[in-house]
């Protein structure tokens, strides 16, 4: 009897199956860990000087939307189907092959260019505490920590991200808790002024600078918001994925919106528009105006572990994105190899190194290399949502052809097709206002043609794959 069991969870991880080990904790602070980072703690400042506070609010709100509306077809989906590497599946199932194999590459870029930047960032924040180390070695540091926590297991990564996301969270409860209590003066400000209230706020007017920097800024916007889908890419890891990512889904967008509104409401009633986009980070000239002791340690720490955490799930949702491709037959069989522990080593350490070359790139050709990929990561998490639409639309429409009842679904989104279409349109809208702004048009120049690049070798490859298939066929025969 024994002999048949092992055998048999041989057999599973021969054929490369990846354990369910993932609890309702893990998935919801994974999805929460990746949300909350450097979109948060650095875009913020610039898109309250760009749309100002008003703008800024609305733009957020909108962007919650858009999460809001993708999150309830993605989890149509991932339940119905909890598969690793989720919505690249969806979408060769439902759009096509093509279209799959380029989104998972549009993703695996998103993250693999954020482990580089990621890491540069960290070796930033620990200079602040020891100037004399060069940041090479604190990258270097970092990279063997997020490296090791993704290695050992599924369940130790899914640890270590709940440890960082903790901390990230009740430093942003506590960090609108505080807000509050400045801006309507139960709080001292350290030049002794009286509380702001809500003059930042109004004193600008609605849209000082118009209502286009609000559709400018929507990529921004939404950036901030990714890493929600990353529930999505941790479907097939997840014990009980019926129950378990409804759940996520739900206190996931909740706690966003809370936290995200939360935020940046603050950060506009404290910070005048004028002076928003001069700091590096709005967060650090918050607590510089409320003069709370220790405030820059401890932001720096919250703003490090941020980082981290951000890098923890990028290597995780990189990894998976290439074990998937491989299980799919387009990428090399070694990338969908586990270890003993159910771990795709090849798929991270490949994803490892392309954060490396990220790293290396900003060094060695910032006005190039980094600035193209950092302009795709944004154009492609954007991408990637439409993608998500497009596939719940034409998977619910299928089921309804082929006759089967809604009941079969255990998780429906809401309203359809209301979800998906305007899910798809208010996405398609962020990735239009790219162009009206010079700063982030070059997105645009370099997703473009990424995209074609990727549908360009999928049709190459398969092309190649078909014309040599007669001759193994004749070998094999």
């Amino acid at each position: 009897m024994q002999d048949s069991t092992t055998s048999h969870a041989a057999r599973q991880q021969e054929e490369g199956q990846l354990k369910r080990t993932m609890k309702t904790r893990h998935l919801i602070m994974l999805s929460l860990g990746g949300v909350i980072g450097t979109g948060l703690f650095f875009n913020t400042g610039y898109i309250i000087s760009t749309t100002g506070a008003l703008g800024t609010l609305l733009a957020y709100l909108i962007g919650a939307l858009v999460v809001w509306l993708v999150m309830q077809c993605l989890g149509e989906l991932s339940v119905a189907m909890p598969e690793t590497g989720a919505f690249h599946v969806y979408s060769a199932r439902y759009l096509g092959p093509a279209t799959g194999y380029t989104v998972a590459w549009l993703y695996w870029l998103t993250w693999t260019v954020a482990l580089g930047s990621s890491f540069t960032a960290a070796g930033f924040c620990m200079q602040y505490w020891f100037p004399q180390v060069p940041v090479w070695v604190w990258c270097l540091v970092f990279c063997v920590l997020i490296f090791g926590l993704n290695v050992v297991s599924t369940r130790f990564f899914a640890e270590g991200e709940f440890w960082f996301s903790i901390i990230k969270v009740i430093t942003i409860v506590a960090f609108i808790v505080l807000g509050a209590a400045a801006i309507f003066g139960f709080l001292p400000m350290k030049d002794g002024s009286p509380a702001p209230l809500l003059h930042n706020i109004t004193d600008s007017g609605w849209f000082p600078h118009g209502g286009l920097p609000i559709l400018m800024t929507m990529v921004a916007v939404n950036f901030a918001f990714s890493g929600t889908e990353l529930i999505g890419i941790a479907a097939g890891e997840t014990e009980n994925p019926q129950k378990v990512i409804p759940v996520a889904i739900r206190t996931t967008i909740a706690r966003l919106i809370i936290f995200f509104i939360g935020t940046v409401f603050v950060l506009a009633a404290l910070i005048p528009a004028d002076q928003a986009g001069v700091v590096k980070s709005p967060f650090v000239l918050v607590f510089e105006k409320v003069g709370i002791p220790g405030a820059a340690d401890i932001f720096n720490f919250v703003i490090l572990t941020a980082i981290l955490s951000a890098a923890n799930s990028g290597l995780y949702a990189s990894g998976r994105m290439l074990w998937s491709l491989s299980r799919e037959r387009t990428l090399p069989a070694c990338f969908s190899r586990l270890t003993r522990r159910g771990v795709p080593l090849t798929a991270l350490s490949v994803s490892m190194l392309g954060g490396v070359l990220a790293l290396f790139s900003s060094v060695v050709a910032p006005d190039t290399v980094y600035v193209a990929l950092s302009a795709i990561s944004g154009f492609a998490v954007v991408a990637v949502w439409l993608s998500i639409c497009a596939a719940h639309y034409v998977f619910r429409r299928q089921h309804i052809a082929a006759g089967r009842a809604l009941s079969e679904l255990h998780y429906r989104a809401p309203w359809f097709p209301v979800t998906p279409v305007l899910g798809f349109v208010l996405c398609l809208l962020a990735c239009v206002g790219l162009a009206f702004d010079p700063e982030q048009r070059i997105a645009l120049w370099c997703g473009l043609p990424f995209v074609a690049l990727c549908y360009g070798v999928y049709y190459l490859t398969q092309y190649l794959a078909k014309r040599n298939q007669p001759e193994v066929e004749h070998v094999t025969d």
